[in-house]
């Protein structure tokens, strides 16, 4: 059955809408509208087109989506269905930045992050188990995964030369019976669809970098090359962001990280909108709400743009791209040094909500961030356990417990 165009706007402005929870949730969610209800799309073909995505750069929920509209209605439809699963997000996220700079600096509101933030370390350690869970499930996993951690926790090396190691490591050591078929027999993406996309993409970049702000030009670069390396979702990357933007450009502060990350966490569409809360803020501290509003879009246009070239690139090759047995080894792998980013992303947070202060140490070669044990933080550590207990223990999904966490937060203000 084909959609008109009226249909896949509504159907999909509904899952934008509606797509709350991470990428499982927003999965589910699409399955349950295009294949369960609607049967636009076949079983067979929904989940050849998620096991593409997961071997794609980028947010696989919506680069799944665009899938889902080109299938339906080709390129159009793609803009279409992409589009409308980022947009209300977008405006969300608009949304809380100006209601953070309106209103960040109140004590209340100071006493609500902190819920927030507590809600985040709970949040982030469960993505953690559940991507291990699925992924550790050999010895080299477990090797690669260490690896990772030791890489970016003691020795600081950026996130894409893990990744790239990694991904290279798979590839290599994939077995040989799992060696690619002859290259006569691969077809490779059209040109015609990729080079226009990818003009399409870096043109503005490059405008920027001889003839815009600093400010601007800089973001642009740092998404793109965010972009290219968003292997694992939002919180692999989030790791190298804060290196980026807190340690080296000093653009925005560590709380603020933590805070965009939280309120990135409360709105529908892919988390790695956090990028534009994290540029609309930056662009706001160096230049007021026009810059704000221009770092934004530069976000939204440096993340979003190359999920379109991607999907449209491969997804008509798409049952050569998911039979090739050493792309999905790179793969694997490269999830398994993900799981290492993440546990490092994971006692960042802890160390810097647990403890007033925290120290880089650095010993040689290896270079490290320990705290400060006399600066711990009762009350944060009591809200980190009421938010362990609602994650873990009652079972409560994103949006009620960060709720929940608000308001705990917001009553250690009075009592």
């Amino acid at each position: 059955m084909t959609p008109s165009r009226s249909e896949l706007v509504r159907v999909f402005g509904r899952i934008g809408l509606l797509s709350f929870g991470g990428p499982a949730a927003q999965i589910a969610l699409m399955h349950r509208e295009l294949v369960e209800t609607r049967l636009w799309l076949d079983e067979t073909t929904f989940l050849r087109a998620l096991s593409l995505c997961m071997l794609l750069p980028g947010p696989e929920a919506m680069q799944l989506a665009t899938y889902a509209g080109w299938r339906l209605r080709g390129v159009p439809g793609g803009l279409i269905s992409g589009g409308l699963f980022v947009l209300p997000g977008a405006l969300v996220i608009s949304a809380l930045v100006a209601l953070y700079v309106l209103f960040g600096d109140l004590p209340l509101a100071h006493a609500g992050f902190l819920g927030i933030k507590a809600a985040v370390i709970a949040i982030v350690v469960q993505a953690l188990r559940k991507l291990s869970s699925k992924t550790l499930t050999n010895r080299s996993a477990w090797v690669i995964a260490g690896l990772s951690f030791i890489a970016i926790f003691a020795f600081a090396l950026p996130f894409p030369l893990i990744v790239c190691a990694a991904g290279f490591w798979g590839y290599l050591c994939a077995k040989p019976a799992d060696a690619p078929l002859p290259r006569s027999k691969w077809q490779y993406p059209a040109p015609g669809t990729m080079i226009p996309w990818l003009v399409l993409w870096l043109t503005p970049i490059f405008g920027l970098h001889f003839l815009g702000p600093t400010l601007l030009a800089d973001l642009g670069w740092l998404f793109v090359k965010l972009a290219v390396v968003t292997f694992g979702g939002a919180y692999a990357v989030l790791a190298y962001m804060t290196q980026t933007v807190v340690e080296h450009h000093q653009w925005i502060s560590t709380t603020q990280m933590i805070d965009a990350l939280g309120l990135a966490e409360t709105t529908p569409g892919p988390l790695i909108l956090v990028t534009q809360f994290v540029a609309m803020l930056a662009g706001y501290m160096a230049g007021g709400p026009a810059m704000a509003l221009a770092a934004g879009v530069v976000a939204l246009w440096a993340t979003f743009i190359p999920c379109f070239l991607w999907i449209f690139s491969t997804a008509p090759i798409l049952d050569q791209v998911a039979g090739r047995p050493r792309l999905a080894a790179a793969l694997k792998a490269i999830t398994s040094a993900v799981v290492g980013v993440i546990l490092n992303l994971s006692l960042w947070f802890g160390m810097h909500v647990l403890f007033g202060e925290v120290a880089f140490l650095s010993l040689g070669p290896v270079a490290f961030w320990s705290p400060v044990w006399a600066s711990f933080d009762l009350l944060a550590a009591s809200l980190s356990a009421f938010a362990a207990t609602l994650v873990f223990v009652l079972n409560l999904g994103i949006g009620v417990t960060l709720a929940l966490m608000i308001a705990a937060g917001m009553a250690s203000y009075f009592f």
